[in-house]
């Protein structure tokens, strides 16, 4: 009888974490997605449906770049690095199920991608989100976290069983489009910077794509070798040895507190270089990089469970603010910026939350230990993912496929 009552609890919970799991897949698709431009949202300012986005910019505004250039705090803000995260958690998630529903999915969003990078007509430039309203307005800064996420996710996504050889052929337009944007306007002359859609210098340093600081250093030679490995175009090869090596060498100090989102972006690129080096003592010298981020992400993660642990549901379950009705606004060197009040700790927690755990399992033959399993285990278990507004969700199922993928957890 012992035995009974304890194979059907652990049953139990067995069954309530896959259904947590797959009710943050369905809410991702059904709240964050935005059918009409094939993308992801920042955030949420409602839970009812067809409202959980009503904050998101008109194309006029758009089109005015209201309230700044790069649509920061308006949820149109990271769309090309959400959709990259999520064509990497869908190459995840096929290799495990072989689910072949994934493919129309993936597809989709490299259509969100694909028209990041077209919409506006600047070739090469990848735009943070197109407006959901005309389909075809974009703020004109951009920035290297988005297009450090866009090409790693188009890089996995062409290295994986899901797209048809037209697809592969257009991954291979689009990195070079955005490979020769760099070759243009990251020179001396630019400061190193790909400036923004209109041509002109990006005043926040956000594009700026050399003598960077260290978490930033192997962006620019990870795009050229992206661009060299699907098109082989010795023009690429050329310039990703020409940086190879000395991003690698500063790289070595990321810093101990950059938050989580700076180490995955850094991971992301250095696990691209990563696979594709081919001096055998250069790619140990990126592995040990990549290990000493993980080892900064373990301490991160920790840190991360035990502030979500000291907040309550009532504050995890927060919505975001219609942006325009905010009572604060921050000036960025020139660019207002509404600021989201107590929101934004919640929504920034639940992103760093899937960030860290995901950041641990990109390296050569991970492993989690006992403790960092239960931890993650019990935050996807018992995360409240009916009631969360932060596209952070999307990390959560990033770092969930990954471990799975990996064999690190087991499936329902």
């Amino acid at each position: 009888m012992k035995f009974v009552m304890v194979f059907l609890l652990l049953f139990s919970v067995s069954d309530v974490f896959a259904q947590n799991i797959e009710q943050a897949w369905d809410i991702v698709w059904t709240r964050f997605y935005l059918p009409k431009v094939q993308t992801f949202g920042d955030y949420l300012s409602s839970y009812e449906k067809g409202k959980e986005q009503a904050h998101l910019p008109t194309a006029e505004e758009v089109k005015r770049q209201y309230p700044n250039p790069c649509g920061y705090s308006t949820g149109m803000e990271d769309g090309a690095i959400l959709g990259g995260a999520m064509l990497s958690v869908l190459c995840d998630r096929f290799a495990v199920t072989k689910d072949e529903s994934l493919r129309a999915k993936a597809a989709n969003v490299f259509a969100g991608l694909h028209r990041c990078v077209t919409a506006h007509g600047v070739k090469g430039f990848v735009a943070r989100n197109v407006c959901p309203e005309d389909a075809t307005s974009t703020y004109i800064n951009s920035s290297r976290d988005q297009v450090t996420h866009f090409v790693h996710g188009l890089w996995q996504y062409f290295h994986s069983p899901l797209p048809d050889e037209a697809t592969k052929q257009q991954i291979g337009v689009i990195l070079a489009d955005v490979a020769e944007r760099m070759i243009a306007f990251v020179t001396p002359e630019n400061d190193f910077d790909f400036c923004r859609a209109d041509g002109t210098r990006c005043p926040l340093g956000i594009c700026r794509m050399w003598k960077v600081q260290a978490h930033e250093a192997a962006r620019l030679p990870m795009i050229y070798a992206a661009a060299w490995d699907v098109t082989k175009d010795e023009r690429y090869r050329v310039e990703w040895r020409k940086y190879a090596a000395e991003a690698i060498e500063q790289s070595a100090n990321p810093g101990e507190n950059k938050p989580a989102y700076a180490l995955l972006q850094m991971q992301c690129s250095l696990e691209l270089l990563h696979a594709l080096e081919p001096d055998s003592a250069l790619k140990a010298q990126i592995h040990t990089r990549m290990l000493h981020v993980r080892d900064l992400a373990a301490k991160r993660f920790t840190s991360v469970l035990a502030q979500i642990a000291k907040k309550s549901s009532e504050e995890m379950r927060m919505l975001g603010p219609d942006w325009r009705k905010v009572p604060e606004w921050k000036n960025q060197k020139g660019y207002p910026n509404p600021q989201w009040g107590p929101f934004r700790e919640i929504w920034h927690l639940t992103r760093e939350a899937g960030e860290s755990a995901l950041i641990l399992m990109m390296i050569d033959s991970p492993t989690l230990t006992n403790e960092q399993q239960a931890a993650l285990k019990k935050l996807l278990e018992r995360f409240d993912y009916t009631h969360n507004a932060s596209c952070g969700l999307v990390y959560h199922l990033a770092a969930y496929w990954k471990a799975r993928r990996h064999g690190l957890m087991a499936g329902s």
